[in-house]
């Protein structure tokens, strides 16, 4: 019986027992705000407003499943991009083969088209963004 070893309760916070109170007070709107984003994170209020205030300020807590409805939204846009290009390519080439191309369009074509390359250049940058600071 003595071989058994007594259980000392819950363990020792590591920075600290939190003794110190912050009382806080929300209009309606704001409260109604705090606890949607409670129950849409899955973590308590108080978990919520400590990540907040404490832990990186500079993060933005936020919605994951709405990130993603925006990122498949951008996804689908820019499918619909690829395929108008597809189709004003085909387009341009039929004219070339009958010589009925006008060089200006060509080259308001090819300027566009760098346009729509630096677009997507910054949104593959901004994504990178945010795929770092989600595994964060």
């Amino acid at each position: 019986m003595g071989d058994q070893k007594k259980s000392n309760g819950r363990p020792k916070l590591e920075d600290g027992k939190r003794n110190k109170i912050v009382n806080v007070r929300f209009t309606e709107a704001e409260f109604k705000s705090v606890t949607e984003l409670e129950k849409e994170l899955n973590i308590t209020k108080t978990e919520l407003i400590r990540m907040r205030v404490l832990e990186n300020a500079e993060k933005v807590v936020l919605n994951s499943r709405e990130l993603l409805g925006y990122l498949d939204h951008i996804g689908a846009e820019m499918g619909r991009v690829g395929n108008n290009i597809n189709q004003l390519a085909r387009h341009a080439n039929l004219l070339k083969l009958q010589k009925a191309m006008h060089p200006g369009i060509i080259l308001k074509f090819e300027e566009l088209f760098e346009e729509y390359l630096h677009i997507q250049q910054q949104l593959e940058i901004a994504l990178r963004k945010i795929i770092r600071l989600m595994g964060k």
